[in-house]
């Protein structure tokens, strides 16, 4: 079994590249294959900023957990996880995982009454189940968070 310093490193080291890939996917990939549509489908042209638009919001909302996920581990490897400030970053990201939702919700309509290509809708609803579990599977680790907090409350009182 690996020691916990050497877990929290290749954590730390995974978030990084993560969030390195976000941003490369943000600034450079996401506005390069939208201009690349542009160009080999004009008659799709008009969507390339509704879609680069849509695409930087969803990128974003995963900095957000990738940031709030950073914090976190720091405050588990300083022993002040179980403190009220931690469920400050746990609502943050809660709240990410909404708006992506909701975003994914949006497409997933406008593609279904729109002209989108055969797939798309489905696709779109699939990835919203997934942020949908991944969001209650967060809201339930917030709720045992908090459980958590206040008997860690309650020992120190008593102690």
């Amino acid at each position: 079994m690996p020691s916990m310093p050497r877990v929290f490193l290749a954590l730390r080291v995974l978030l990084a590249l993560l969030f390195a890939a976000l941003v490369a996917a943000q600034v450079g990939a996401l506005p390069a294959a939208l201009r690349h549509l542009a160009e080999e489908s004009p008659e799709l042209a008009g969507l390339r900023w509704p879609l680069l638009t849509f695409g930087v919001l969803e990128l974003v909302c995963a900095q957000v957990v990738v940031v709030c996920t950073w914090r976190l581990l720091g405050m588990v490897e300083d022993d002040r996880i179980f403190r009220e400030e931690s469920s400050v970053w746990v609502d943050a990201i809660v709240r990410a995982i909404v708006v992506a939702g909701l975003l994914l919700s949006g497409a997933a309509v406008y593609t279904a009454v729109g002209r989108a290509p055969a797939g798309l809708p489905a696709l779109l609803l699939v990835l919203l189940v997934v942020v949908a579990a991944v969001g209650l599977l967060v809201v339930v680790m917030r709720a045992l968070l908090r459980r958590a907090t206040t008997l860690q409350a309650d020992m120190e009182a008593v102690i």
